[in-house]
């Protein structure tokens, strides 16, 4: 039997995103953003949901332009940080003694340590309830060599990305593979 906790945030669990911005200046902002994901295929786009009191939020809007890092676990300490520090008043990403990169294909840094990084042009914006979704298509996916598989892909276990569960307000690892996607289920059809 199933009980009703009410209703809550828990698409369960979250990706672990780290949105880099310029700000008017060009002064780095790195933010984690658990509430985001892949919202199209085609074309390959992201969505990131932001708080219009956020730094990112005012770059986001001046920019129009920012990349999605995906930090390997040995950086929960900094990706953390880069949710609970303002960059209103600080430099997060030197803060926490990581090196911002300008990124090739839009007007976005980077957070060079991060294995994954996809880089993003601004192509919609929603008003959620507090948040704004920023739509951005992916315009380039810049992976370190040394997180590829053999297939030129990236490898999770080199990757090492994490979760975070928003019911505990935990970071977890992901565990080996279970099984194939598109395959696994081939058993149950008639």
């Amino acid at each position: 039997m199933k009980r009703s906790i009410g209703a809550k945030t828990l698409l369960y669990p979250h990706p672990v995103l780290i949105v880099c911005t310029y700000d008017t200046e060009g002064t780095p902002n790195a933010m984690n953003a658990a509430w985001g994901g892949i919202c199209s295929s085609n074309p390959p786009s992201v969505a990131v949901s932001v708080q219009k009191s956020r730094k990112t939020y005012e770059n986001l809007t001046a920019k129009q332009a920012f990349t999605i890092c995906i930090p390997s676990a040995k950086y929960v300490a900094e990706a953390d940080y880069f949710g609970i520090e303002s960059g209103k008043n600080t430099d997060k990403i030197a803060a926490a003694g990581l090196t911002a990169a300008k990124a090739t294909q839009v007007d976005a840094p980077y957070i060079e340590e991060f294995p994954v990084v996809l880089e993003c042009r601004l192509t919609q914006t929603v008003e959620i309830g507090v948040h704004t979704q920023f739509v951005g298509e992916i315009v380039d996916v810049r992976v370190d060599e040394s997180v590829l598989g053999e297939d030129g892909n990236p490898a999770m276990e080199k990757v090492m990305p994490f979760l975070y569960d928003s019911a505990c307000r935990t970071y977890h690892g992901v565990g080996p593979e279970i099984a194939k996607a598109f395959s696994a289920g081939r058993a149950l059809k008639k």
